[in-house]
């Protein structure tokens, strides 16, 4: 039975993948069955059992296309979930439930209805959280003075294979199931209905779950036409729209919000759960592109700021921009955190940060900010690249110029030496003297020049950048 149905499954999933849920008669459902049981402690137990089911639309009497199921007919009512779908039914999860009455013993008005009805929910579910939809699906059971009583008040006994017979009275959905919004923003939380016959007495509520204390939002009754709370448009509950709508989150807007629709004996509600999601803005204390001196040290900084939920992951890695260097990038350990700092409106903000010193073989590496939050789909990062230059000491500017101002004072004292000695020597002597001791103090402080020329001009090309 279990291989036949996923072959059924595995059939319908090919065959119609693409197909819109008008164009098709037949979905694969699981029909959660219940019965109660009484156990060890006389107390009473609901069991629950997974079955394979189909729901089948067409019109009373119809042959199942899939005999070898349970077969829920769903016959045409001005009630039709079909219209409410979206997207192809390779998309769709369905789910049929037995559905009680709280003990509400009230005819349906709907035509055809009888005393007796039992009651059935069929859930369809976009994948994706599209949408939900919950029908109300009526069936009226043959009449049997004889039939044995059933495991529960008005059920019947569902055998596999059976074809059930229903008419869609009434139906409740939702285009929001799951709502992320950020603060500060207009939001519609999505709540439709529809009922098989006018002029029905309906009550329409909504309520907010917070931190375990729940509160009534609004609440509208056709048979008084009172109205308590906001957000809900009275006029659009009488076409079927009792969307509620959020004028400017925030930090206490989050929560899960029940909408339900009550037109006796049916009670129909969807939860809706709305989380704030307010992504980081990141940035760091330093430019793109930053210069130290082998030495020197840098306070480097990332800062995610005004992100909620609290829940955020900051770390900074380090990795070569040399081509053919490895590209897995380090994790810095030597990080620090701040403490979570908490804003009025609700949102958080932290810092990482660590002391950069960097060595001689860390200039070209690019460092980078990673922040991973529940609001991102991709993490947010910030880089730098580091160049390294050498800090020349100024005992190498003093050394030279010492050595210039020695050797002048040498070059001096020979002067002054020579003048005494002119009168003793004759003129071509003087004069050759005189450039031989010119030449040696030359040769030996022009190198000395020109390298301490060069290198002023390197320091003040690199301040200049």
């Amino acid at each position: 039975m279990i291989f036949g149905h996923l072959l059924l499954v595995l059939f319908f999933s090919v065959v119609v993948r693409s197909q819109s849920i008008r164009e098709v008669s037949w979905l694969p459902c699981q029909f959660i069955d219940e019965h109660f049981e009484i156990n060890e402690e006389g107390h009473r137990e609901t069991k629950y059992e997974h079955r394979n089911a189909g729901l089948q639309f067409g019109q009373p009497g119809d042959s199942p296309v899939h005999s070898d199921v349970i077969t829920f007919l769903v016959t045409g009512s001005k009630v039709d979930m079909r219209r409410h779908v979206k997207g192809g039914v390779d998309s769709l999860q369905c789910e049929v439930r037995r559905h009680s009455t709280g003990g509400i013993l009230v005819r349906w008005p709907g035509h055809g209805a009888q005393e007796d009805d039992t009651w059935f929910t069929c859930t369809l579910r976009h994948a994706e959280g599209l949408f939900v939809i919950t029908t109300f699906l009526r069936h009226s059971p043959p009449s049997n003075p004889n039939a044995a009583p059933s495991e529960s008040e008005n059920w019947i006994p569902v055998a596999d294979r059976e074809t059930v017979s229903t008419t869609a009275t009434m139906l409740v959905l939702s285009n929001t199931p799951t709502v992320e919004v950020g603060l500060v923003k207009e939001q519609t939380l999505s709540c439709e209905f529809a009922v098989d016959h006018k002029s029905a007495q309906l009550t329409v509520e909504w309520r907010l779950q917070r931190r375990g204390e729940r509160s009534k939002l609004f609440g509208y009754s056709s048979r008084t036409g009172q109205v308590e709370g906001s957000g809900v448009s009275a006029k659009a509950i009488g076409r079927g729209d009792a969307s509620l709508k959020i004028p400017l989150t925030k930090h206490a807007s989050e929560g899960t919000y029940t909408c339900s629709v009550y037109v006796p004996p049916l009670y129909g509600s969807h939860d809706i759960a709305l989380h704030i999601m307010e992504p980081p803005r990141v940035s760091l204390n330093v430019g793109p592109d930053v210069s130290l001196a082998v030495g020197e040290e840098q306070r480097v900084a990332c800062e995610a700021a005004t992100y909620y939920p609290l829940d955020v992951r900051m770390e900074w890695l380090k990795e070569s921009t040399v081509p053919g260097a490895s590209r897995m990038p380090e994790v810095l350990k030597q990080v620090l955190f701040s403490s979570h700092r908490h804003h009025l409106d609700g949102t958080y903000s932290l810092s990482a940060f660590f002391l950069l010193r960097p060595a001689p073989q860390d200039s070209g590496y690019r460092y980078t900010c990673r922040v991973s939050h529940a609001s991102l789909q991709m993490p947010v990062r910030k880089s730098f690249t580091l160049t390294v230059t050498e800090n020349d000491s100024v005992l190498w500017y003093i050394l030279p110029i010492a050595f210039i101002v020695v050797m002048l004072g040498i070059l001096v004292l020979l002067i002054s030496k020579l003048n005494t000695k002119q009168a003793l020597l004759s003129p071509p002597e003087e004069e050759k003297v005189t450039l031989v001791y010119g030449t040696c103090l030359m040769a030996a402080v022009e190198p000395l020049l020109i390298w301490l020329i060069l290198r002023i001009i390197g320091a003040a090309t690199q301040i200049g950048t």
